[in-house]
């Protein structure tokens, strides 16, 4: 903030036009530097970057041809409005009404009571929720249209249903209204505060502040479970974690992580991180810590994240630890990156991992889900372009995993941060997703080609690793998949093609919530629940009719069948005891990176 924002002596408000004044000029700053990165970038006269105009175009002429269509709808939304109407005169003269419309229990949006107990807000309510069924209701039966068109054409009209709730609004927001008289429209003005803060932190993009960013610090109330760094390359760093235990589990566990974030998702705090919940299991745990990439890295490939990756920790695994064998996690591309590695592996000989599991990890792309809308060959262009630099901004690839939940993802902050005046409470997961990491150029376009696009790691002999065809079918090791049940980003029905595909025994375990609480789900927290079926059939409808449902935690199912492919327990090691002696402390280096 300018000078001229400053608080008065004596009087710990700011002053309204004091601050319109500064964000007149801030705004005008932010405009230049927006309109100059639009300039700047290769290609950046096209004005339909993700090749959404010609979906829309389908169903304008898919409506032209079949005007009764049209006509009907309209006859049941001016029908419902009809009801509604009724409805809320029937209230207004002091009579029994009911709603017409209820929003999903999980919509946080209509959550103040003024929603329900206030008739024009909860009319507003309503109203707004019919016109969002109707718009959805028409898409959804717009048969003549192709899938991909229809799916892309509901996606984008769901994010202008979300943008104009009445919810995101002052004037029709009661709660926001409520609090503005309260404050004397303080809320106001520190929703603009806020708003420039994050505009001047995105240089030009506005960079929503999900949670305080001075309550968290990697190292000391984040990632803090005690290890040391022993190997590292261009690519990774290699973390093992000290022992809890007098003995461990012979075979030692490496994990993969995304290099999409940063791997502290699984070392959050001390009650919910996975990795001290396994060291107190016995395993001796090594992680990978992926680089946050600049430009000299932007021809680092897919399969030199498989050697420089997995495969080198494998060696350094063997000197720090004197073991051959090893077991594996592989968590979202993590997961995918084991699953082309152990194909490589299978036709090189090599067996050194003996168990793999797979946090909500996709081999077959077929039907994965929304993302797909984002990638096609006119938006894969249209991103090379952006890249380059070398690489992908972290808050590009954040930005679309937040579109896939903008009401819980960036509408929910629009209003408490901007309308309420907010400051953002204190969350670790939420400070973990905004700490980004940049994506290599050609590892990303290749994934995003290859993977979501052509579907070709499913195919056999389609792709190759290190110059070697890969064939999944040809892996026999004994593999554990986890999914989310409200997955928005690896979709559980997605997750489970890889259990027929594989030739070795697999075990499918679905658990409750989403692509991160789904995981990160400690035994003491006592959340959520998760389902198996003992008979592992390798048809999706078949397990569901027959899978069991537990409460709590699935750490443990896990911990059973892991320690079953693990081997004997052996005195504990420490890091440094080995061939390979201490670089430096965890979580190391690498994680701490960050651009702006």
């Amino acid at each position: 903030m300018s000078d001229t924002a400053e608080t008065k002596a004596g009087d710990d408000r700011l002053d309204p036009t004091e601050v319109f004044q500064d964000v007149v000029l801030q705004s005008e700053k932010m405009a230049r530097e927006f309109l100059d990165q639009q300039k700047a970038l290769p290609g950046g006269e096209n004005l339909d970057p993700l090749n959404v105009g010609g979906a829309f175009l389908e169903f304008s002429y898919q409506l032209m041809k079949n005007p009764a269509r049209i006509w009907e709808a309209q006859m049941g939304l001016w029908q419902d409005y009809v009801r509604l109407w009724q409805e809320m005169a029937q209230r207004l003269s002091g009579g029994e009404s009911h709603p017409i419309i209820l929003p999903q229990p999980s919509d946080r949006r209509f959550k103040d009571k003024a929603w329900t107990e206030e008739t024009l807000f909860d009319f507003l309510k309503q109203s707004y929720l019919l016109s969002a069924k109707w718009a959805q209701d028409l898409i959804a039966h717009m048969d003549e249209m192709s899938p991909r068109s229809r799916q892309k054409v509901d996606f984008y009209t769901r994010q202008l249903i979300d943008a104009i709730s009445p919810s995101n609004f002052v004037l029709t927001n009661p709660e926001v209204l409520r609090v503005t008289m309260e404050t004397g429209g303080q809320n106001l003005v520190n929703g603009m505060r806020h708003l420039l803060e994050d505009f001047n932190r995105g240089k030009g993009h506005l960079h929503i502040r999900m949670t305080d960013q001075d309550a968290f610090k990697v190292g000391e109330n984040l990632a803090t479970t005690p290890g040391k760094v022993v190997y590292q390359n261009d690519l990774m760093q290699l973390i093992q974690y000290e022992p809890t235990t007098q003995e461990v589990y012979k075979r030692p566990l490496l994990i993969i992580p995304p290099w999409i974030h940063k791997f502290y998702i699984l070392d959050l705090q001390e009650k919910n991180s996975f990795v001290r919940w396994a060291v107190g299991q016995g395993y001796t745990v090594f992680m990978i810590s992926w680089v946050n990439p600049n430009e000299t890295l932007a021809e680092k490939a897919f399969d030199d994240y498989m050697a420089e990756g997995p495969l080198a920790a494998l060696d350094a695994i063997e000197k720090a630890t004197g073991e051959k064998d090893a077991t594996v996690i592989g968590y979202c591309i993590g997961g995918t990156l084991l699953a082309a590695t152990l194909a490589y592996m299978d036709v090189k000989g090599d067996d050194r991992f003996k168990a793999a599991t797979f946090f909500t990890a996709q081999v077959d792309f077929s039907e994965a889900g929304e993302l797909t809308l984002f990638i096609d060959d006119e938006q894969l262009k249209n991103l090379e372009a952006r890249m380059e630099s070398g690489y992908l901004e972290g808050r590009d690839m954040a930005t679309t995993f937040n579109l896939l939940r903008s009401n819980d993802l960036i509408w929910f902050f629009v209003v408490h941060n901007y309308l309420l005046g907010e400051e953002p409470f204190p969350f670790d997961l939420l400070y973990w997703n905004g700490d980004t990491t940049r994506l290599p150029r050609k590892t990303h376009l290749y994934y995003l080609r290859e993977m979501y696009n052509n579907n070709n790691l499913v195919k056999p002999g389609a792709l190759s690793m290190k110059g070697v065809p890969v064939d999944l079918s040809r892996i026999k090791v004994p593999a554990y998949f986890q999914a989310g049940k409200e997955d928005h980003i690896a979709p559980y029905p997605s997750v489970f093609k890889a259990v027929p595909i594989l030739q070795g025994p697999v075990k499918f375990m679905l658990a409750g919530s989403g692509h991160i609480a789904g995981v990160i789900n400690p035994p003491a927290a006592k959340k959520y629940c998760y389902w198996t079926n003992d008979k592992n059939p390798k048809d999706l409808e078949k397990w569901m009719d027959g899978a069991q449902k537990h409460d709590g935690s699935w750490w443990p199912d896990w911990d059973e069948w892991q320690k079953a492919h693990s081997g004997p327990k052996v005195p504990a090691r420490k890091p440094g005891d080995g061939k390979l002696k201490v670089i430096e402390d965890a979580p190391g280096a690498f994680v701490k990176v960050q651009y702006s």
